[in-house]
């Protein structure tokens, strides 16, 4: 199936700037149907949920739609998806209730490969954490079998670090966690934009993810079997529902945000022509969509490779995320990222939350430049960003 960028790349009116994009990871720019879905649901008579007026079923529709598209996204069940205002508050609210059935003793695991959204909420939980480091040469995860124990109650690991792109062996570990009869609680935040997810193939009690990092809008996911959702019991108002999933969320969901959630996914849906169910056209855009980023990655790697003083972090010969954090010899990260972005290339710097890879790492919490890739970014935008890197001020 041929991935004809140009044609995307008509549907975002962002790009019309000019300026080349390599700050997807933090957000992605959006479709025009998104903004479209957004402000048509916005003019459109809405009202809580409900089945009595015209705008009651108007709402309830496109809830219901929306956990559709997240779960055929996802290769997941609808009645277990989860929206929020974040992965960030999710993540908290889920690590408060699932606290409640843990004490003294019982332990948890995290990785400093891992954004902080899915480090502290479980260390504020109070319960013994044991970490899992990473190779700082290499960007890989170290074992987790050897940190886990009949105590330990949770490991919380990120599918793809949004530092690095190292995408660690979900499947393997979830195997290992469930031996410990432990939960996994996986950070799909930067994979999901970027590879075709099926949440019960990695093994996932918990996935959460974040819409605006894949062309929809600001807020967060997390998909669960309903069944486990149902032995988890949150805090809430008295008089909101019980019911799975709307216990866990939390006052009047923003029904724009929904329909521009359905809307980005069927965006995803057409990268590439294809017929069939939503799931199967996902797959085959997704399977289009990696050959035309790893192409481009190559295109970056090699490039920055070429180029005098500039140091790679993680292993480019590894299976990761588009994704390049990097540094130059004598000029600091912030000078890098300015001096790009004056010349319309936005590759920002920073530890982007995910301090512990950051610092362990050796970059203290000043971090690097990361240079990310998008469905809408073309060679002219890679070869843009070396000749930027080319070009820097030396002292």
């Amino acid at each position: 199936m041929t991935y004809d960028v140009r044609k995307i790349r008509e549907h975002f009116p962002a790009l019309a700037d000019g300026a080349a994009h390599f700050d997807g990871p933090g957000g992605s720019q959006v479709p025009d149907v998104v903004a479209e879905a957004v402000a048509g649901t916005l003019c459109a008579a809405i009202a809580n949920r409900g089945v009595v007026t015209a705008a009651e079923r108007r709402t309830s529709t496109v809830v219901a739609e929306a956990r559709q598209a997240v779960a055929d996204l996802l290769a997941a069940d609808p009645a277990g998806v989860v929206f929020g205002r974040s992965m960030t508050q999710l993540t908290y609210d889920f690590s408060r209730t699932l606290a409640k059935k843990w004490g003294p003793g019982d332990e948890v695991v995290v990785t400093r490969l891992d954004h902080d959204a899915n480090i502290r909420p479980w260390v504020q939980t109070g319960v013994t954490v044991r970490w899992a480091d990473f190779d700082p040469r290499t960007g890989e995860l170290a074992a987790i079998t050897p940190l886990l124990s009949e105590r330990t109650r949770l490991v919380a690991v990120t599918a793809a670090s949004n530092l690095l792109g190292t995408r660690p062996d979900i499947p393997a570990i979830a195997a290992e966690v469930h031996d410990a009869g432990a939960l996994l609680y996986v950070d799909g935040v930067h994979l999901t934009p970027h590879a075709a997810i099926d949440v019960t193939a990695l093994g996932a009690d918990f996935y959460a993810c974040s819409p605006y990092k894949f062309l929809g809008p600001h807020l967060g996911v997390v998909a669960a079997a309903p069944s486990l959702l149902e032995t988890l019991h949150p805090d809430k108002l008295l008089p909101s529902t019980d019911v799975v999933p709307e216990r866990f969320e939390l006052g009047t969901l923003p029904y724009e945000l929904l329909a521009g959630t359905t809307a980005a996914i069927d965006f995803l849906a057409g990268l590439v022509p294809g017929a069939g169910s939503r799931r199967s056209r996902l797959l085959g855009s997704f399977s289009a969509l990696e050959k035309h980023e790893n192409e481009l990655l190559a295109r970056l790697d090699a490039g920055l490779a070429a180029l005098p003083g500039v140091t790679r972090y993680g292993s480019p010969e590894r299976h990761r995320t588009p994704t390049v954090l990097f540094s130059v010899a004598g000029v600091a990260s912030q000078a890098v990222y300015e001096h790009l972005a004056a010349q319309g290339v936005n590759a920002p710097a920073g530890s982007f939350y995910a301090i512990e890879c950051s610092r362990h790492l050796g970059l203290g919490g000043t971090g690097a430049v990361r240079a990310g890739l998008a469905p809408y970014t073309t060679e002219a935008d890679v070869d843009r960003l070396l000749a930027g890197v080319e070009s820097l001020p030396r002292a």
